[in-house]
């Protein structure tokens, strides 16, 4: 491996440090030393832990012996445990390239694969006011970058810009968003991005010692207090036994219970055709209870990211954001035409659903509101 010695890079991030640096300083990929020296050298500058990945560097920055500079190899986050009031990375951001590997210059299969781990990661390592001074190249692709960004609740500004030949640079300012504040005021710990969805991003975190879901609004989504609507539907529905349990609701976001299970169709296809049934079943049953108080969820006809089997086989439903109050609901008719679209699947496990009777049992269900022939029709199979 070859030691990354100062280039462009290096002294356009350089010049940003004695803004920003004070008390505990991480130099992440510290390369040369340079930016941790620069970060040590600052009057504020209580330490300096200094990591890398490549045993080479940590040889070569103990060498220089200095001041308050702590090294450490690490591959990103995975040795380090404390937080910091200061991030400085100054990634690998460019494209792998097969000709050349070195895990200086290779930020990934596209070239931000790094900076997407690093900033899954570096907010369990930040003090609550503490900043995050980041380089990247627009060869990282800067929208992808943004993307990041944002699912990890962070709030960014462009410090520097530098054009090049065949690339341009960019240091950015990254700080913890008001959401991410208000989480952690909460109790949250280890809260890292999960999953994002059509209206929210989800986040999973630690609260005492709960595992949990955040769920929180997506700024880009053009439905506005979809969040809030979720919160106020899950108080009311816990109390009817359907959806995972509610911990907080505010307006921008919600907490509830993790549930550790698999989306239905995935576990229909590994069950067994007892196990089956008996989901089916029990979703019948929440379909109903949800009739029975005149609500409906919308997208049971299709609910394949919105129905949630655990290992005991419990059924949780997901995703409350567009249900509403009518006096016709179709809960128990939208999930029959699920069952009915999902024949040739069913067949493979010995479960043969008569397609004509059941669209008969669910026009006389919509008639008198009775779901005890769907249950007997379950029953039989």
């Amino acid at each position: 491996m070859v030691i990354y010695h100062p280039r462009e890079d290096s002294y356009l991030i350089q010049k940003h440090i004695k803004d920003y640096a004070t008390s505990n300083v991480l130099d992440m990929g510290t390369g040369s030393g340079v930016l941790a020296k620069t970060a040590a050298e600052c009057k504020k500058t209580k330490q300096v832990i200094a990591v890398d990945i490549n045993p080479e560097v940590i040889e070569f920055v103990k060498k220089q012996k200095l001041d308050k500079v702590k090294v450490i190899q690490s591959d990103l986050f995975s040795n380090i445990k404390q937080c910091f009031d200061l991030v400085i990375f100054n990634p690998p951001y460019l494209p792998d390239d097969p000709r050349i590997k070195d895990v200086a210059l290779d930020g990934g299969k596209h070239g931000y694969e790094v900076i997407e781990r690093f900033l899954d990661d570096v907010n369990n390592h930040l003090n609550k006011e503490g900043k995050i001074l980041l380089l990247f190249s627009s060869l990282s692709k800067k929208e992808k970058i943004h993307e990041f960004l944002q699912r990890n609740c962070f709030t960014y500004k462009q410090l520097d810009k530098e054009k090049h030949s065949f690339e341009e640079l960019f240091v950015y300012l990254i700080e913890k968003s008001s959401l991410l504040k208000k989480l952690e005021a909460e109790k949250l710990k280890h809260i890292t991005y999960f999953t994002k969805g059509h209206r929210g991003f989800l986040y999973k975190a630690k609260l005492g010692k709960k595992n949990v879901v955040v769920k929180a609004e997506n700024p880009s989504s053009k439905a506005f207090g979809r969040i809030m609507i979720e919160g106020n539907w899950l108080k009311k529905l816990n109390k009817e036994k359907i959806g995972p349990k509610l911990l907080i609701a505010k307006n921008d976001y919600v907490i509830y219970e993790y549930v550790k299970g698999e989306f239905i169709l995935d576990f229909i296809e590994k069950a067994n055709k007892e196990q089956i049934i008996k989901v089916l079943r029990k979703s019948f049953e929440q379909c109903f209870a949800l009739d029975k108080i005149k609500v409906n969820k919308e997208e049971m006809h299709h609910p394949v990211k919105h129905i949630l089997v655990d290992d005991k086989l419990n059924v949780v439903m997901l995703d409350f954001e567009r249900t509403h109050y009518t006096n016709k609901p179709k809960n128990v008719t939208q999930f029959c035409q699920f069952i009915s679209s999902m024949q040739d699947v069913l067949i493979k496990k010995n479960i043969k659903i008569d397609k004509k009777e059941m669209i008969k049992l669910a026009k006389k269900y919509k008639q008198n509101n009775d779901l005890s022939e769907i249950r007997k029709f379950f029953g039989n199979l």
